[in-house]
């Protein structure tokens, strides 16, 4: 779908996410990731702390959960609250846009359970086709 987008000076913009270096890209990127993905799934719930959000998705490190975060906070996906507390309390929640992408990744989440018996049957009959013809 090609659009026209005005930048913060009212110049016009074509929006083309099939052409190479549009911005959409870089927000395709943002929410396809799988580490997203679960953020969201998990912020959908309500309001979360980092050691929750750490414990809820099991094998993030705490490096790639900040870096999600910090990029998610940047797009304007999820808000980060400082308490003013001993110690700090630092919270994060949805923003209205990261709301808003709670239903698309749900699905993606159900088709992704819905369909891993036949992904996992077809992966296997590729790989045995990739051996046969090696061997």
């Amino acid at each position: 779908m090609v659009t026209t987008v005005y930048d913060a000076d009212g110049n016009p913009r074509v929006i083309d996410p099939y052409l190479d270096g549009c911005p959409t890209r870089r927000i395709l990127d943002r929410i396809g990731d799988r580490w997203t993905v679960l953020v969201v799934g998990v912020l959908g719930e309500g309001t979360a702390r980092f050691s929750e959000l750490k414990r809820r998705i099991d094998g993030i490190s705490q490096k790639m959960l900040t870096q999600t975060l910090r990029e998610m906070e940047r797009d304007g996906l999820v808000i980060r609250t400082v308490y003013p507390e001993v110690p700090v309390r630092v919270a994060y929640a949805l923003t209205d846009a990261g709301r808003s992408l709670r239903a698309p990744l749900k699905a993606l989440e159900e088709w992704s359970i819905e369909h891993l018996g036949g992904v996992l049957v077809s992966q296997g009959e590729y790989d045995q086709k990739g051996a046969a013809k090696a061997g």
